[in-house]
């Protein structure tokens, strides 16, 4: 095995020194391009030229030919490709040790073994990261960020398949979460699939909903529908390749939404609003579960509110007040005026900084409302 031990974000690290990614869509170039940053050898491979070709110009690494073997190869396809794929490259000897970054688990380990595949070398991966754009272009190097990257090795991969992986994912600046296939999948239905689904469903009224009520849209739709933007036909695959764990999910949801219908068809009763009630505050529950910055506890942050124009440099300014002013700005949202050159900027900031940070905006001239 030729791999070598180097520094990664203040560790160290056994990690590969040349990779071939094999799928050069969002996920498979933000991986090439983390790691061309940390000068690791890159190889790229795509049915789609046009894809590959995108991907070497954007930096990501040169194009693939037979006869290479390296150290780790990434298997960026759909989930019931992941299988095929990986018993073509291990006849060819691409690479020592193979994983993949499929967001379903059981399905390709259960594929790959039907398919007589060394379970040995290969690693089942999953970063969860992504955006609502596709294709090589969208990709990022900062992708995964501190973001979880599960790994589900089995009782048949070797520790060296999973100490290379481990390499990978903090040279992508990942963090590395162990976890069984089959409750990777359960958990990722939670989180990931079924959540898309019902943004799916909500962001389907908008399809045939009257112009009056589109130019009444806010914020708040907004958020409930952004990743519904999503491609369907990657996102087809995704759902049939984790069904059964998806289905339950959305089994529960519509239990819940056909109880909450019920009860307002029945509102002029007030006992018959408590369900709603009580749906709205396990809501809020499961808000307050969601982990917070770097994995932590969730943190409740305080809004400081500002008025910006739609003008090129203006967050920036905002930020740079910010920065003078010792604040951390923790996230930020924007919402647009309909109709008119400005909107407001949501700034969370800790409690204790809003009457500092609300001091130096309106010092600078900005205005709070």
């Amino acid at each position: 095995m030729r791999h070598h031990v180097r520094e990664v974000q203040g560790a160290r690290v056994s990690s590969p020194e040349s990779v071939l990614v094999v799928g050069t869509g969002l996920i498979g170039t933000s991986v090439a391009l983390a790691l061309r940053e940390q000068g690791v050898t890159v190889y790229l491979a795509d049915r789609d030229a046009g894809a590959v070709r995108l991907a070497r110009e954007l930096g990501a690494g040169t194009e693939w030919s037979a006869g290479r073997t390296v150290d780790l190869a990434v298997i960026a396809v759909p989930p019931q490709a992941v299988a095929a794929q990986l018993a073509d490259l291990q006849r060819a000897g691409a690479a020592r040790f193979y994983t993949d970054v499929a967001s379903v688990k059981a399905l390709p380990l259960r594929q790959a073994a039907d398919l007589g595949c060394d379970l040995t070398t290969y690693v089942a991966g999953h970063p969860l990261a992504g955006r609502e754009r596709s294709g090589p272009a969208a990709a990022r190097a900062d992708l995964f960020l501190g973001r979880p990257w599960a790994l589900c090795p089995t009782e048949e991969t070797s520790p060296d398949a999973v100490e290379v992986l481990l390499g990978l994912i903090k040279l992508c600046g990942g963090e590395a979460v162990r976890v069984d296939a089959a409750e990777h999948d359960r958990a990722v239905a939670i989180v990931s699939h079924a959540p898309h689904v019902t943004a799916s469903a909500v962001a389907a009224r908008l399809a045939d909903a009257p112009a009056t009520a589109l130019g009444l849209a806010g914020q708040g739709v907004r958020d409930v529908t952004r990743i519904a933007a999503g491609d369907p036909g990657l996102w087809t695959g995704i759902l049939s390749g984790n069904a059964l764990p998806v289905a339950d999910v959305l089994e529960a949801v519509a239990a819940d939404l056909a109880a909450a219908a019920a009860s307002l068809r029945a509102s002029a009763d007030p006992a018959a609003m408590g369900q709603v009630t009580e749906l709205l505050h396990r809501g809020v529950a499961g808000t307050g579960r969601i982990p917070g910055k770097h994995g932590g506890p969730a943190r409740t942050y305080a809004t400081v509110q500002v008025i910006i124009g739609d003008r090129p440099g203006e967050l920036a300014k905002l930020f740079l007040v910010a920065e003078a002013a010792g604040v951390n700005i923790e996230d930020v949202r924007l919402e647009h005026a309909p109709g008119l050159p400005l909107g407001a900027a949501d700034l969370s900031v800790q409690p204790e900084a809003v009457a500092v940070l609300s001091e130096a905006l309106r010092a600078h001239g900005w205005h709070l409302p």
